[in-house]
């Protein structure tokens, strides 16, 4: 579904990728883990169209999307949850959620039931303020807004990041749920190895903006990705 090809990224002058190369596919978590710096969020980036690549190509659906501007993108099938979640805080959390509507036609614009069933917390706070809720309320709510536009792939940085051990466990708990539905690819960026392992089907880590270890999670020595991710 997903193939990144040999991509590379420039801020400026500096080299943020060189030559990166992942693939997703529905049913699966592809897991992007490295220590802070190395790229893992410029290669989101680029996969969402909010950061230009220099070279190589992101093909979705059997399409060449690399110059597709990132509103295109979401409404092929793409959805987003950006490091540090970006929601809105005057907003209630139902008004949070109908901010996903916009790449989807009229007939589509509800939330699906399902999202309360992910994340039953937030069908009690309708009505509160999105600045009123927990950080991991607010995470729980950034990915049911991403979810509400029926994505092929889903997009995570971090999703953990910040977060209380109890709510970490609910998301954990939502990502096998939607990979176990089999129609959607997830890339997930992960800081914590133990969730990453126990989720993840491909994993990739990252250094100095490469790919420097890929492969089936199982078939992967744990010790080798550890040492890669430590800090």
């Amino acid at each position: 579904m997903l193939t990144v090809d040999a991509i590379d990224l420039h801020y400026g002058a500096a080299q943020a990728l060189r030559r990166v190369s992942i693939t997703a596919e529905p049913g699966k978590v592809t897991c992007v883990m490295g220590r802070n710096g190395v790229g893992k969020t410029s290669l989101m980036r680029a996969i969402v169209g909010h950061q230009p690549i220099s070279g190589g190509q992101i093909r979705f659906d059997g399409h060449d999307i690399s110059g597709l501007r990132s509103e295109d993108r979401a409404r092929a099938g793409i959805a987003y949850v950006p490091q540090g979640r970006e929601i809105f805080p005057l907003l209630t959390v139902k008004e949070n959620l109908e901010t996903g509507f916009a790449p989807l036609k009229r007939r589509d614009r509800h939330v699906p039931d399902e999202l309360f069933d992910l994340f039953p917390v937030l069908k009690s706070m309708l009505g509160r303020r999105g600045g009123d809720l927990s950080g991991g309320q607010q995470q729980q709510l950034a990915i049911a807004r991403a979810l509400v536009t029926r994505p092929k792939l889903l997009v995570l940085d971090e999703p953990t990041e910040g977060i209380q051990p109890s709510i970490i466990k609910d998301i954990g708990r939502a990502i096998d749920y939607l990979r176990s539905k089999g129609d959607m690819a997830i890339v997930l960026v992960e800081q914590y190895f133990d969730f990453a392992r126990d989720l993840a089907d491909t994993m990739f880590v990252m250094d100095r903006g490469e790919v420097v270890l890929s492969g089936a999670m199982k078939d992967l020595d744990a010790n080798q990705v550890q040492r890669l991710i430590q800090v």
